[in-house]
C-alpha cells in the first residue's frame, strides 16, 4: 500500500518548457510518470533560424530623404525648354499647312520625287492623280516614254558592237548623244505635259503634247528606217544600216534587225496613243476651249 507522503501518480506535474536540458528534478524538464522518463525540449534549441542583424546605431526611422534643389530647377528648365520647342514645331507644322493649303488653292501641286522607287528622280502617280477613265491611257503613254528608253539603249548596244568590229568611233558617240539627248528630253518636252494635263485637264498643255509628240514619232520612224541622211549611217539601228553591216558581220547585223524591231514597236504604240488622245481632247471639248483661248490671245495681242 503506497504511503502516507507518496507522491500521487495521477497528480498532473507542472512543467517549465523554459528549463535547460541539462538541470534536475522539477526544473531540468525531466519528470517521471508511470516509470517512464518523459524528456522536454527547449524550443530554441530546434529552431535554425538566424536573428536579425542589430540596427546601426544613431539610425532614425522618421528620417526624410533631402532632394537637391538644383536638380529640382534643372528639370523644370529642361520641361520649359521642350514646351517651348514642341511650341515652335506647332508653330512651323501650321505655317507649312497654311502655304500648302494657299497653294492648293491656287492650282499648284507640291511634286514629290518618287520613281523609280530605288532612285527616284521624277514624280509619278497615276493611280492617285490621274482620273480612273484616263489612267490605261497614260500607262500605255508612259509605256511608249520607257519604250524610248529601251530603243536608245539598245542602240547604244548595238552601235558599240558595230565600232568594235571597225565602224569606228563617230557612230558610237552619237548614240551616246542620242540617249542623254532623247531621254529627258522626251520626259520634259512631252511626258510631262501629257501627265499633267490629264492631272488637271489643261487645253494648253494638250496642245503642247500634240507638237512634241508627232516630232517623237517621226524620230522613231526615221531611226527604223535609219537612211544616211542627216545622222552618221550606222549610228542608229534601222532596217538600212542592218542590211548593210550583215554581210560583213552577222552578229552585228542580227542587233541592228532587234534595233530595228524596237524602233518600229515604238512607232506603231506612240501612233495608238496620240490618236487615243486626240479623241479624248476633241470628245471632251478641249480642242473648242483651246480655239476660243487662241482667238482670244490673238485678239490681245492686236489690240
Amino acid at each position: 500500500m503506497a504511503g502516507r507522503y507518496d507522491p500521487n501518480p495521477f497528480d498532473e506535474e507542472e512543467v517549465n518548457p523554459f528549463a535547460g536540458q541539462t538541470g534536475g528534478g522539477k526544473g531540468s524538464g525531466q519528470s517521471n510518470y508511470g516509470g517512464g522518463a518523459f524528456y522536454m525540449t527547449h524550443p530554441a534549441a530546434t529552431s535554425r533560424l538566424s536573428p536579425l542583424p542589430p540596427e546601426p546605431a544613431g539610425y532614425d526611422r522618421g528620417a526624410t530623404v533631402d532632394i537637391p534643389l538644383d536638380s529640382a530647377k534643372d528639370l523644370r528648365t529642361r520641361e520649359k525648354e521642350l514646351q517651348a520647342k514642341e511650341a515652335e514645331l506647332k508653330k512651323r507644322e501650321q505655317e507649312l499647312k497654311r502655304r500648302e493649303d494657299a497653294a492648293a488653292r491656287a492650282g499648284i501641286v507640291i511634286e514629290e520625287k518618287n520613281w523609280p522607287p530605288f532612285l527616284p528622280i521624277i514624280h509619278h502617280d497615276i493611280a492617285n492623280e490621274i482620273p480612273a477613265h484616263l489612267q490605261r491611257l497614260q500607262y500605255v503613254a508612259f509605256t511608249t516614254f520607257l519604250g524610248l528608253v529601251v530603243c536608245l539603249l539598245w542602240n547604244i548596244i548595238a552601235v558599240t558592237l558595230a565600232w568594235i568590229r571597225g565602224e569606228g568611233p563617230t557612230i558610237w558617240f552619237l548614240a551616246i548623244i542620242y540617249f542623254i539627248s532623247g531621254v529627258p528630253g522626251a520626259y520634259v518636252l512631252w511626258y510631262r505635259p501629257l501627265y499633267r494635263a490629264m492631272r488637271t485637264d489643261s487645253a494648253l498643255k494638250f496642245g503642247w503634247f500634240f507638237l512634241c509628240y508627232m516630232i517623237h514619232i517621226a524620230f522613231c520612224v526615221f531611226a527604223a528606217v535609219a537612211p544616211p541622211i542627216i545622222f552618221k549611217g550606222k549610228s542608229l539601228t534601222g532596217i538600212l544600216p542592218a542590211i548593210d553591216v550583215l554581210g560583213d558581220h552577222a552578229l552585228v547585223g542580227i542587233f541592228y534587225f532587234i534595233g530595228f524591231g524596237l524602233f518600229s514597236l515604238e512607232s506603231l504604240m506612240s501612233i495608238w496613243v496620240i490618236q487615243q488622245v486626240y479623241m479624248y481632247f476633241r470628245g471632251s471639248g478641249k480642242a473648242a476651249e483651246m480655239r476660243r483661248d487662241a482667238a482670244r490671245q490673238t485678239v490681245m495681242s492686236a489690240f
